[in-house]
């Protein structure tokens, strides 16, 4: 049997947010994306989670500040029900303290409310491709946070499986750096990229690229300054 290229396929995404007038402007922008199929939206972190249990969906949009259940504790609900869900925060600002929160509870990343529907859609596109919403500087910032809270000696270091190329497509990573970016760094394709990165999580048990690279600096894999 002939499987389907997977861009045949359009990203099913949900959207939870308690602001009606949003999420529905939202909603109604996203459905206009060939690529791009709204299968649900909610008005809280409660009813979101249930959703996403319930629809697995590619992508989720979500709130973080919302009633019920903060965007926060959604993020970690959904992600421990259906861990391939890629999650997108949506914030009114850029505090340090909620992207650092949404990552580590297992979100891509995150987006500002006032983004255009492009950016929105485009952000869609690439954490269902696998790469993270996280900017080179922010990735700086989240992994000194890291590497303080990362104990000195851990006794065990799995992540020798990883190859030598696998580890430095990973430190590329942590500095935020994008498939394209990397493919152009180390002379090699964007496809390949990809599938070191898919072999990195596969080896490590991992659902996103930030939770690796998290992984990686507690378990000092990355030799960063």
């Amino acid at each position: 049997m002939t499987e389907q290229p997977v861009s045949t396929e359009p990203i099913r995404a949900l959207v939870v947010d308690d602001q009606e007038l949003f999420r529905r402007g939202l909603v109604m922008l996203l459905s206009s994306e060939a690529d791009i199929e709204v299968i649900g939206e909610a008005s809280d972190g409660v009813a979101g989670t249930d959703m996403a249990t319930t629809m697995a969906p590619d992508v989720v949009l979500l709130d973080v500040r919302m009633p019920k259940r903060t965007g926060i504790d959604a993020c970690r609900a959904i992600k421990e029900a259906v861990p391939s869900a890629k999650i997108i925060m949506l914030t009114v600002s850029d505090e340090e303290a909620d992207l650092y929160e949404a990552v580590k509870n297992g979100a891509a990343g995150y987006l500002l409310k006032d983004s255009s529907i492009e950016d929105v859609a485009q952000a869609i596109r690439v954490v269902a491709d696998g790469q993270s919403l996280i900017s080179p500087s922010m990735a700086v910032k989240l992994i000194d946070e890291f590497k303080q809270m990362s104990k000195p000696n851990r006794g065990q270091v799995p992540g020798l499986r990883l190859t030598e190329r696998e580890l430095e497509v990973l430190r590329l990573v942590a500095k935020g750096l994008n498939n394209r970016d990397i493919a152009k760094q180390l002379f090699i394709s964007e496809n390949t990229v990809k599938n070191h990165v898919r072999n990195i999580l596969e080896k490590l048990q991992l659902h996103s690229r930030m939770e690796a690279v998290m992984y990686a600096v507690k378990e000092k894999l990355l030799d960063l300054p």
